[in-house]
């Protein structure tokens, strides 16, 4: 097993970048920290400690010191991990989280203030000194009664499962959560001009769906939705976390190099931060 020794949040407080340049640092699963408009924020952190995890956590949630930002997409505990959130929020005591929101209401239970949780519903962007927020849609499920949907039906019309554009003014990263793709999705993303594209690539299937696992878009169609949607970068996500739900980047590129050429793909490593920069004015 590997694991991150330091913080990668404090590593990412010190780096000095330009306006239009992002760091990401990939946390495993869905998760990632990132340094975006002077801020640092964690997308999906999910840090506690299982025996079923292939991988440890990258880092203890009592190491997340100098977060600005928590940002998770839905409630399934490798994306909300309620066991790791009360501790970043006593690192960081700074901190925001932004959730669904149907879940403020669980997040504030499990120990978060309140006053420093933020709803999150599609449509309805969210400025935070330096970067802007724009929640999509995620068509998702809390299981497979409720599979593929939005979580509407669930939540008196609210959107239950979300993705988000963070935007710094220059470049803007998309980070869809658990998502399949849907109608409309393509042209909310190239409206909202996205840059690089943070996709699983776990799929699903019959013999996973009957286990109760809700799943996600494959690695060709996560192919295919950068590739419609316009983006520069696709980096894929959840695929590496749990032996029974894993995908292989390795068919992405092969899918990227024979059908998307001018697609760039991006396979991080969990041990130090990716750049990506964007000029003023074009790529």
């Amino acid at each position: 097993m590997t694991r991150t020794v330091a913080s990668p949040t404090a590593a990412l407080r010190e780096l000095d970048l330009a306006p239009g340049t992002i760091a990401l640092w990939w946390l495993g699963q869905a998760g990632f920290a990132v340094r975006a408009g002077g801020l640092v924020l964690l997308l999906d952190p999910f840090l506690a400690r299982m025996a079923e995890r292939v991988l440890e956590p990258a880092f203890d949630p009592d190491d997340a010191i100098g977060v600005d930002v928590v940002i998770c997409s839905h409630e399934h505990y490798d994306h909300l991990d309620l066991a790791s959130l009360p501790a970043i929020a006593r690192a960081s005591p700074g901190a925001r989280f932004v959730v669904p929101s149907p879940l403020v209401d669980p997040v504030a239970a499990a120990g978060i203030p309140r006053e420093r949780l933020i709803g999150a519903q599609p449509d309805e962007r969210i400025r935070l000194d330096g970067v802007t927020l724009h929640p999509v849609p995620a068509r998702h499920g809390v299981g497979m009664s409720d599979a593929y949907t939005f979580g509407r039906e669930l939540s008196g019309g609210l959107y239950r499962y979300l993705g988000y554009v963070l935007d710094d003014g220059v470049a803007r990263v998309y980070h869809a959560g658990d998502t399949i793709m849907y109608d409309g999705q393509v042209e909310r993303l190239r409206a909202l001009r996205v840059d690089l594209a943070l996709l699983p690539i776990n799929g699903r299937d019959h013999f996973r769906e009957a286990a109760g696992i809700v799943g996600n878009m494959d690695h060709r169609e996560a192919a295919r939705l950068a590739a419609d949607a316009g983006v520069d970068v696709l980096v894929p996500m959840h695929y590496d976390t749990f032996p029974q739900n894993l995908g292989y980047p390795a068919h992405l590129v092969d899918v990227v190099r024979r059908d998307h050429p001018s697609l760039t793909v991006l396979v991080p490593t969990r041990d130090r931060p990716i750049l990506y920069a964007r000029a003023r004015g074009g790529r």
